[in-house]
């Protein structure tokens, strides 16, 4: 996967976690940026987009929990569940919209609107 790939997966995904919760904040770390709605918490980043050399990761930071009907979520850790793209063709932007507004609801604290 070269940077433009890069470049176009994430821009794709930041894209659909803006849509969904447009209150959104940025914060670099891990090597990606976390997306959070309570900056100065720990507990309200709800995902992150991680550049990989082979791929991009969209991970949930309570990916355990959220419903996967679709069952495009991976890992087996206690809490986090990630999804892997190499194309911008292989995001579904409604799978993807659907999980991130379960994350950010449960990040409210399955309180408040979510687009």
């Amino acid at each position: 996967m070269n940077a433009l790939e890069q470049d176009g997966v994430t821009g794709a995904l930041d894209a659909i976690i803006r849509a969904v919760a447009p209150d959104v904040s940025l914060v670099p770390k891990y090597g990606g940026t976390l997306y959070t709605l309570w900056p100065e918490q720990k507990g309200g980043q709800f995902c992150g987009i991680f550049p990989y050399k082979a791929h991009v990761q969209l991970a949930f930071s309570e990916g355990a929990m959220l419903a996967d009907p679709d069952r495009v979520l991976e890992g087996t850790g206690k809490f986090r569940r990630h999804v892997n793209f190499t194309a911008v063709s292989e995001i579904d932007e409604g799978v993807i919209a659907a999980l991130l507004k379960e994350a950010v609801m449960r990040s409210r604290g399955g309180k408040g609107i979510v687009s």
